[in-house]
């Protein structure tokens, strides 16, 4: 795979195989199958949703044999796994959630950059876009894909966030308090992705351009770390 970072944006190409998406062995031509069948089955998963997918029109859209599913992945619902890790990894690959600080920055500023990595991968457009998309069918209509994704992908995603929130708690903050406060961090990113369409309409004058996403994470990250710091205060 080609991955063109030019003007921000994302361009596919699939001459070249990726490693993380070919079967060991393949022939070229078998990987470059493959490719497009995940990335045909995520925009198809992402408009209709897992359960309303049909192999015939991932396969329609990838321009494969209607038999190439089986061949290269077993069932739609392994597709469909290999699916959500993939446009997990691309959506991090582009915004990692320490957004290239250091370890050891301060946690005020490690909080904001995951914000920002957070904000940015579910409000990102064109093929990152399948990402928040498919998340958001997921948290409505959860499959039996999302046990392993929790486990490979958002636990340790949500143990990094609670490790930030513990050094900005303190030291006799409890595991249940830096857990609430992760959530609450988490579920303001949430907000404005899965009511934009309620948010719009009240504010129309609340875009959600890259410079909007910055001003939103800004907030997000001011508010969350003064409110940790008031209950840090009430220990």
């Amino acid at each position: 795979m080609i991955v063109d970072n030019s003007n921000g944006c994302f361009k596919y190409a699939f001459e070249m195989g990726r490693p993380s998406l070919a079967k060991p062995r393949l022939g070229s031509a078998q990987a470059k199958t493959r490719q497009q069948l995940i990335a045909a089955a995520a925009a198809v998963f992402a408009e209709v949703g897992f359960r309303a997918a049909t192999v015939r029109a991932i396969c329609d859209r990838a321009g494969a044999n209607i038999a190439a599913i089986n061949y290269h992945f077993g069932d739609k619902g392994k597709l469909y796994l290999e699916v959500l890790r993939f446009t997990q990894e691309e959506a991090l690959e582009k915004y990692p959630t320490n957004l290239g600080l250091k370890a050891d920055a301060p946690p005020e500023l490690r909080l904001k950059a995951f914000i920002r990595s957070f904000l940015f991968r579910i409000f990102d457009e064109g093929p990152i876009a399948w990402h928040g998309k498919l998340m958001s069918r997921e948290m409505i209509e959860p499959t039996a894909a999302l046990d392993a994704l929790v486990a490979e992908k958002i636990r340790p995603q949500a143990q990094q966030l609670s490790s930030i929130i513990r050094e900005l708690l303190g030291p006799s903050a409890t595991l249940r308090q830096s857990r609430l406060c992760g959530m609450s961090v988490v579920s303001q990113c949430l907000f404005y992705h899965h009511c934009r369409p309620v948010v719009s309409r009240l504010f129309p004058d609340q875009k959600f351009t890259r410079n909007d996403i910055e001003n939103l994470a800004e907030h997000i990250a001011s508010f969350s770390i003064a409110a940790i710091k008031q209950l840090a205060k009430n220990q």
